[in-house]
């Protein structure tokens, strides 16, 4: 049940930075309607959540120095490489996410973690 909620959070926070962010668009056809975009939603967060899990911590390994180096800060880095290759993921298909460049993915990697923050606050942790 909290796998569903975060990854519903996730699936809002996405949502969000595709609304605020410019260059960042989810592709659903006009015709489809509400549900269809959720669905999407949801299937994108799904796939943003299994590259968080499985690439992220190679990554994260191998960029070690660079994260220390920079005090953390390159981990903002690493997420626009997550959301961009999500994108690049889903963009396959007729339905996914759209993300113009890497000054856009960061600023919509940095949306997606404040979100995800705020709103993870409020899941308890599983026991």
């Amino acid at each position: 049940m909290i796998t569903a909620i975060r990854l519903a959070i996730t699936a809002f926070a996405i949502w969000l930075a595709a609304r605020w962010l410019d260059g960042i668009d989810i592709k659903v056809p006009a015709d489809k309607g509400i549900g269809w975009e959720i669905i999407v939603v949801v299937g994108i967060a799904i796939v943003f959540t299994l590259v968080n899990a499985v690439v992220k911590p190679v990554l994260k390994f191998l960029s070690l120095p660079l994260i220390v180096l920079s005090l953390g800060l390159f981990l903002l880095v690493i997420n626009a490489l997550m959301l961009l290759l999500t994108a690049w993921i889903t963009e396959a298909t007729d339905y996914g996410l759209r993300v113009d460049g890497f000054w856009t993915a960061l600023w919509g990697a940095l949306v997606i973690a404040i979100v995800n923050w705020l709103l993870g606050v409020l899941v308890p942790d599983e026991d």
